[in-house]
């Protein structure tokens, strides 16, 4: 097969959340520990860091990946969803894994694939161990794809574990309530193996108590352990408890030498180093358009109060949700006095553009419908004068189809 063969025949064979949402949610370790045997237990040929949490994850592995390649070290990255090519999703020091990888891989093992019916996620997960081991990664930072406990990558033994911020996300199948979810997220915490907290949440704080208690892991708090933070090149004020978590981490990689210059250079060529896209990204100026991937309540609120701040004649959104968003949460933390441009993510999860100006016009959000987020996007570009601003986001898949 042909690369874009392969990767056909992977999204249309199977599941994958971002298209099927909780049907794909495959909510148990024995396939992809049963896979990963099968190629030879590559997830204990290289170290790694696990990062875990509902905002910030993708931000704070980029970063900690930047830091390690300025140091020196050949660093795997393991992310998702992908923006614009499933490739973006395995790196090594920011290159993406070869075309001819991904579909040898797929080739060779389509055998068990057929017989053993994996999920798209441990079918990734294993081709990013496989890689990271054959390339002889130093380190390797791996994003959890979902939750924590029960997510396909949660069979490594980091040196360090990090979550970042927990919110009301995935719902339905983490629990709906903060401890619940954090309660899935501190899955990722290993016997002895050091977790830091990048932000203390009071409704959180007990559970990663208890669990890292049980496990024997030191439990590092990293706004009370870190009071110097340095600059980054990710624009975005979110971005300052990302650092201190990062920071953190990097305290407690004992066999790693980074210095302080190589902190610094590291977090600030983030994107140069890694790829890093849709976190607060400016994609024109005169007008300003800034898109970014936030997409549940906790996120989006932190990135529109960073819209409010900015200096503006007059604010336009382009905006494009998925359907099992709670809507009566999100909704309500759009400005009224903006200017909207509804549309859909091109996907089945897409939330159908009627409905999302029917149900924005209910919280007092008024603008035009269109058929793509494309058509939605290059009216307001249209519309808007010089000084004024332009946001894109609500989903990862509404910024994908603009970047």
């Amino acid at each position: 097969m042909t690369y874009q063969e392969t990767l056909d025949w992977m999204f249309a064979q199977l599941p994958m959340y971002q298209q099927k949402g909780k049907q794909a949610y495959n909510a148990k370790l024995d396939g992809i520990r049963k896979f990963t045997e099968h190629l030879g237990r590559p997830e204990t040929k290289f170290k790694s860091i696990h990062v875990a949490g509902t905002n910030g994850k993708g931000s704070s592995s980029h970063m900690l990946a930047s830091i390690l390649q300025e140091a020196g070290y050949k660093v795997g990255l393991y992310t998702s969803p992908h923006l614009k090519d499933f490739r973006e999703r395995i790196r090594i020091n920011g290159e993406c894994i070869k075309e001819d990888f991904v579909v040898g891989f797929i080739e060779q093992n389509q055998p068990f694939f057929n017989a053993d019916h994996l999920s798209f996620f441990e079918m990734t997960v294993g081709m990013a161990f496989d890689y990271f081991a054959k390339e002889k990664v130093d380190i390797a930072v791996v994003e959890v794809g979902l939750g924590g406990r029960l997510d396909s990558t949660n069979i490594i033994t980091p040196e360090v574990s990090l979550i970042v911020n927990i919110g009301l996300d995935h719902v339905d199948m983490l629990g709906d309530s903060l401890s619940k979810i954090a309660f899935e997220k501190a899955g990722i915490i290993k016997e002895g193996v050091p977790v830091v907290i990048s932000e203390r949440q009071e409704e959180t704080t007990e559970t990663f108590e208890q669990v890292a208690r049980s496990k024997n892991a030191k439990l590092v708090f990293a706004e009370r352990e870190v009071n110097e933070i340095f600059p980054t090149s990710l624009l975005g004020d979110y971005q300052t408890k990302n650092i201190k978590g990062v920071l953190a981490v990097i305290a407690e990689l004992g066999d790693f030498h980074i210095s302080e210059a190589q902190l610094r250079s590291g977090l600030m060529n983030v994107m140069q180093n890694t790829g890093l896209m849709g976190r607060w990204q400016q994609l024109h100026s005169d007008p300003t358009v800034i898109c970014d991937t936030a997409h549940n309540k906790e996120g989006l609120s932190i990135v529109i109060n960073q819209v409010a701040q900015q200096k503006f004649k007059k604010l336009f959104i382009v905006l494009g949700l998925v359907k099992e968003k709670d809507l009566n949460t999100i909704l309500p933390l759009f400005p009224k006095d903006a200017i909207y441009y509804f549309s859909s993510p091109n996907i089945s999860r897409g939330l159908d553009v009627n409905e999302l100006a029917f149900r924005a016009k209910e919280f007092g959000l008024l603008g035009e419908k269109y058929a793509t987020v494309e058509a939605a996007y290059q009216a307001a570009l249209k519309d808007a004068s010089p000084e004024d601003f332009i946001f894109v986001g609500g989903s990862t898949f509404t910024v994908a189809e603009v970047i």
